[in-house]
């Protein structure tokens, strides 16, 4: 009995030890890739017209997604807000809380899950396929750095787009606050505009734009790493081994947008 509790313990042992050396060897694996998407900046020829196509991609094709949700966040915030303050007699706050929960919170962290829904799954499944083809392959035997001409367009593109997404977030998330709190509950319009104005600082929407920067350069290097990598999963191969990349890239950098929020946001309070 003895001699099969310590077989069963050394297998544990075994077992943690070898899951953590995974782990660790996966962090490492994902900081050489970061590092290296990062310094082929200097290296990589016309990458200017490739960062137009990733603004494109990311910006301009996920215009829609972030003006519906920003619209019904704002709607939602007001009709909640107003129902909440008007048990307090504070009614004419309706435009800081609106306002706050939009720049401090809600505005970038559903405007990064909506880009990662949209275009961090995209990515990951282009170079999915890409590396499930051989393409990226053939790139490296052709004398071209893969991360430039892939992944660091993208990275660029992503400290412009996220932020700007989050802005126009902002925005519309506003009017929806202003046409649930003041045109449909008969909060006067000049309060809830002043409101906003005399809540909002320079500080808040510092906070706001490098929380946007953060969790685009995470989803964004994260997506292209699964992708990049989705030949690594030995559990599945071809169209299966992409579609698993994809789940994963969405699924980690959801995530870990929720755990950079937390971070950045003790850093600030």
């Amino acid at each position: 009995m003895t001699r099969t509790f310590l077989a069963k313990s050394s297998f544990m042992i075994f077992a943690l030890g070898r899951e953590t050396i995974r782990i660790v060897s996966g962090f490492g694996d994902f900081a050489l890739f970061t590092g290296k998407s990062f310094s082929a900046a200097f290296t990589t020829k016309r990458l200017f017209r490739r960062v137009i196509r990733a603004i494109y991609e990311q910006g301009t094709v996920c215009l829609p997604v972030i003006l519906i949700v920003g619209l019904f966040t704002g709607l939602v915030l007001g009709l909640q807000g107003y129902h909440i303050l008007n048990r307090f007699g504070s009614v004419g706050l309706l435009g800081a809380m609106v306002s706050l929960s939009l720049i401090r919170e809600m505005a970038p962290v559903l405007a990064g899950l909506m880009l990662i829904g949209q275009s961090g799954s995209a990515l990951a499944a282009e170079l999915g396929i890409q590396r499930n083809s051989e393409q990226i392959v053939a790139l490296e035997t052709m004398g071209v750095e893969s991360h430039g001409y892939l992944v660091t367009p993208r990275l660029l593109a992503a400290l412009l787009v996220y932020p700007f997404q989050t802005a126009l977030f902002v925005v519309i998330g506003f009017w929806g606050g202003s046409l649930s709190g003041s045109a449909l509950l008969g909060v006067d319009s000049g309060v809830y505009w002043s409101s906003i104005q005399r809540a909002v600082e320079s500080r808040d929407l510092r906070e706001c734009f490098i929380k946007a920067a953060v969790f685009g350069l995470l989803s964004v290097t994260i997506c292209a790493y699964q992708g990049f990598h989705a030949d690594r999963n030995h559990s599945a191969t071809g169209a299966r081994a992409v579609s698993a990349a994809t789940t994963r890239a969405v699924v980690i950098s959801s995530i870990m947008v929720l755990v950079a929020d937390y971070v950045v946001s003790s850093f600030f309070i």
